[in-house]
């Protein structure tokens, strides 16, 4: 009589060992505390963004300050080796950083007060001047006539200006939480070596004390490099808008290149909102179009170079940022913070790699290649 080799097996288990099951039972591919641990932490970041957004008066001139401090914390540590005390330091970088911001915007303000008390003049001349699209829009009024559209064209009229002074009181910070950056700032920079150390000495384990050093020295190193060869790129930015502005005779030159240079420490937005001022201005200061064309065109062309040769060039090799990682970043702080938060998009996303590197290592687990 033949045996099965099924019944082999059976004959050959010991007696009270359970039949295995002929199909395997697969474990679920989202456990339950998995799905419990993601909505946990997803209401804990909704509730922290909640919070950050309700108490923008605070937190945005506190991490500002914090932000800029570690920026300055090398010259300040630089300083500190000439025999110049760190909270004396302080105050000087403090101090020279707002005089070069004071002067930026001396130079910004005084074409800026003299084009905003003749808004009204200015928009007419821009009304003339724009009538050369009368013929285009003619043509788009007769088509959507023949289409049975609506006649928009009918209502259509300069846009007011009653939106410059919403703008600059969204664009102003109060005088509080001017006077909580500039204190935060100073105390920041004064007292960084006994907080960096008292906040490495909190961990227990030299491992983490190790971990947490190399994090916070990567951080300041990378922070300092980036304010300094983006404020260079930045300033020659806008000597060469200036330049080009003199070269092509765009009035107030000077405070154009300046405009120039401060809007370019927002990316994306930055250069798109200089172009649109260039060529505001060059429509209502020359007198054709195609004149006042010129200067917003070199502009577009000089910061295609600097975008795509120039700041990848050198910053790119001390931190390579990905393209969508700077725009997610900015769209997400500049609609939580307004402009400042704009400003601080690049670094906040720096030191988001930077504690990413340390924390999840490249040589952890990682998903298949394609």
């Amino acid at each position: 009589m033949r045996v099965l080799p099924s019944e082999r097996l059976l004959s050959n288990a010991p007696q009270g060992t359970p039949v295995p099951d002929s199909k395997d039972e697969q474990p679920p591919v989202i456990r339950r505390a998995e799905v419990v641990a993601f909505a946990l932490v997803a209401l804990l970041i909704i509730s922290v963004i909640a919070v950050l957004y309700v108490a923008k008066a605070f937190f945005l001139p506190i991490v500002m300050a914090f932000i800029v401090g570690t920026m300055l914390s090398p010259a300040a540590s630089l300083l500190e080796r000439y025999r110049i005390p760190r909270a004396v330091g302080a105050v000087l970088l403090v101090t020279a950083a707002g005089a070069g911001v004071a002067f930026m915007v001396g130079l910004i303000s005084s074409p800026l007060m003299e084009w905003s008390s003749r808004l009204p003049e200015l928009g007419a001349i821009l009304k003339d001047k724009l009538h050369v699209f009368d013929r285009p829009l003619a043509l788009w009024q007769e088509l959507q006539s023949m289409v049975g559209g609506p006649d928009t064209l009918a209502s259509f009229q300069m846009p007011k200006f009653d939106w410059v002074q919403p703008t600059l009181e969204f664009l102003s910070p109060t005088f509080a939480e001017f006077l909580l950056f500039i204190a935060t700032l100073i105390l920041f920079i004064a007292s960084w070596k006994d907080s960096r150390r008292a906040l490495i000495m909190n961990f227990g384990g030299r491992t983490a004390r190790l971990r947490t050093l190399r994090i916070i020295n990567e951080i300041e190193e990378h922070l300092g490099n980036y304010l300094l060869m983006v404020t260079t790129i930045n300033v020659g930015v806008g000597i060469a808008t200036g330049i080009i502005c003199a070269l092509t005779g765009m009035p107030n030159p000077a405070g154009l290149g300046a405009l120039a240079a401060t809007l370019n420490f927002i990316p994306i937005i930055g250069p798109v909102a200089m172009f649109v001022v260039l060529m505001g201005v060059g429509i209502v200061a020359f007198p054709t179009i195609g004149a006042g064309l010129i200067a917003p065109i070199a502009f577009a062309v000089l910061t295609f170079l600097e975008g795509h040769f120039i700041t990848p060039t050198i910053v790119g090799r001390r931190l390579s940022l990905n393209a969508l990682a700077v725009f997610m970043a900015l769209a997400f702080w500049t609609w939580l913070w307004g402009p400042m938060g704009a400003f601080l998009s690049s670094p906040l996303l720096i030191v988001a790699l930077i504690i990413k590197e340390h924390l999840l290592p490249v040589d952890s687990p990682q998903l298949p290649e394609d």
